[in-house]
């Protein structure tokens, strides 16, 4: 089984200075309408919310509208 790189909200913002708290937030709470949980990005135990790392790069790369 493959291991996945899950952070909870507040360890991924000190790693990802570029996101704002609101910002990520935001999307976690509108996740079934933006595409993260299809992109498996959201991951919940319990109350915990925990994200996927890998899976948010691809979450990102996916929004990237061409010019």
């Amino acid at each position: 089984m493959a291991t996945r790189n899950l952070k909870r909200v507040p360890q991924f913002l000190r790693e990802r200075p570029e996101f704002t708290s609101g910002q990520v937030r935001w999307w976690i709470f509108h996740a079934a309408s933006n595409g993260m949980q299809q992109h498996a990005v959201i991951v919940r135990i319990g109350r915990a919310v925990w994200l996927d790392v890998d899976a948010f790069d691809r979450w990102i790369e996916a929004q990237q509208v061409a010019a």
